[in-house]
Parts: C-alpha cells; sequence; structure tokens
C-alpha cells in the first residue's frame, strides 16, 4: 500500500511517465510548461493598414436614367414643383416620328437601355426609372426615384418635335439658376451639361445648345443634379430615322458616358 502510494506522488509531480497501474488507480496526466490553449480570436488591429491607404474604397457614382413618356399618357394633373397651385398633366404619351411612325416612348427606352449597359460596363451604379413601355410614372414621380437613390447625376432621354420639318439637332435642357426649385442643382447640372455638348460636338453631333428651362416639373421635383437630352427632331424625316437606328443611339450614349466619365473624375 506505501508502494501504490509513492507511485502516485511520484505521478502527480510529473517525475514519472504516464501509465495504467492496474484496476483500482486512476491514471493522471501532467503537461510540464504546455502553454493553454487560446480559444479566444486574437482581436483585429483596428488601425488603417498600408494596403487600405493604396486602395480606398471610393463611392459609387449613381445616374439615374429616365426614358421619357410611356406607353398611355396620364392627363390628371400635378403640381409643376412642391407646394405649387400650378398644376400640368402628370405624363404624357410623347410625339412619333414623321417617316418611322415609331412612338418616342419607345425610342427613348431604346437609347436608354443602351445608356444603361453602356455605364455599367465603364463602373457606374444605374437606377432606372422605368424599363418597360406599360407603366405609369409621373413626372414628379421620376424625379422623387432619382431623389430616394441621391443620385449623382440624373439623365432624361427624350425626342423633340416641331412644327418645322427642317429643324434638326439635339437640345440640352437643365434646370434654371434663378427658380427657388431648381438653383442648388443648377450649378452640377449646367456643369455636366457643358461636358455633354462637347462630347456630342465631337461625334458630329449638331448641339442646338444648353436651355434654362423652370417650367419642367420633372426639374422643379428634383433634389439632385439632373439635364433632360433632347437626342433630335422626329419631325425631321433624316433626323428621325437616325433616331431609330442603333448605331445612331449609341453613337449618342456613347457621348453621354463619355461626358458622365469627365464629370466624375473631376
Amino acid at each position: 500500500m506505501k508502494h501504490l502510494r509513492k507511485i502516485a506522488v511520484l505521478l502527480l509531480v510529473g517525475c514519472l511517465p504516464v501509465h495504467t497501474f492496474g484496476a483500482g488507480i486512476s491514471t493522471v496526466q501532467v503537461t510540464e510548461n504546455e502553454p493553454q490553449e487560446e480559444n479566444e480570436a486574437e482581436p483585429q488591429d483596428a488601425e488603417t493598414t498600408e494596403e487600405d491607404e493604396k486602395n480606398p474604397v471610393t463611392k459609387e457614382f449613381i445616374v439615374c436614367i429616365d426614358p421619357g413618356h410611356q406607353e398611355k399618357g396620364d392627363s390628371k394633373q400635378e403640381p409643376v414643383a412642391p407646394g405649387s397651385s400650378q398644376k400640368k398633366a402628370r405624363v404624357s404619351s410623347g410625339t412619333a416620328g414623321v417617316a418611322t411612325k415609331k412612338a418616342e416612348y419607345v425610342v427613348n427606352l431604346e437609347a436608354s437601355l443602351i445608356l444603361k449597359n453602356l455605364l455599367e460596363a465603364e463602373g457606374f451604379q444605374v437606377v432606372m426609372t422605368r424599363e418597360t413601355h406599360d407603366v405609369n410614372i409621373s413626372n414628379a414621380e421620376r424625379a422623387q426615384i432619382s431623389n430616394k437613390a441621391n443620385a449623382d447625376m440624373t439623365i432624361r432621354i427624350h425626342c423633340d418635335s416641331i412644327d418645322n420639318s427642317g429643324k434638326t439637332g439635339a437640345t440640352i435642357l437643365v434646370p434654371n439658376d434663378q427658380s427657388q426649385y431648381t438653383k442648388n442643382i443648377f450649378p452640377k447640372s449646367q456643369q455636366y451639361a457643358e461636358y455633354l455638348k462637347e462630347e456630342l460636338t465631337k461625334q458630329n453631333v449638331k448641339v442646338n445648345g444648353i436651355i434654362k428651362r423652370d417650367d419642367m416639373t420633372g426639374f422643379n421635383w428634383s433634389t439632385v443634379p439632373v439635364v433632360i437630352l433632347e437626342m433630335g427632331f422626329m419631325s425631321n424625316w433624316n433626323e428621325d430615322k437616325m433616331l431609330s437606328s442603333v448605331e445612331y443611339q449609341t453613337k449618342l450614349m456613347q457621348a453621354v458616358v463619355e461626358a458622365m466619365k469627365t464629370y466624375r473624375d473631376v
């Protein structure tokens, strides 16, 4: 019995290796000078690393595209600006081509979908107000879609028509700098409009100018920069056919993208 107690003591102090000594004797394992296992993960260093500084996170640049009009107009009235007593029709179906007979809302969406693909290929985040014809979205609601997205720029795509079959060329519309509703978004809208005019001119597209407007519901309800591109006149026989061409639509939309890249990067 004394012999067994001696063995047990030696085991406890780590002087003998562990073995089984027969029934009735508990085996004790002692690991000498062995560090305890850490079960908790080490805290992460919260400081910015050199790698982080080399690859800063950049804010996504959001572009809202509004393909103008829709299949069926809505003649119900809405205020032309927040709190205004003046009202206009919610939205119209737009014009149609003298040569192609194609509806403007169709051409607008065709070009806008090309623009969407081109912008996304350049890393822009795109928000569309519509991607089908069978919708009912008023001009104020279109502006609110862009506002909610906090778009860096809104580009509204339209075609023109006038009682003058000889009139041709693109026109760029911007919010008015004197309007209480749009004076805050005018500077950035105007800046992009100037880049767009420059790019269209490079593409040999006639530009009739940059025109300020204070009567447009889509401008007055907007809290983010916005520009309307009237791509050309569907009331002109040749230009109407051009506006229905994928090649010409792509040419126009490439100018929109190049201007957007310049605007983003300045």
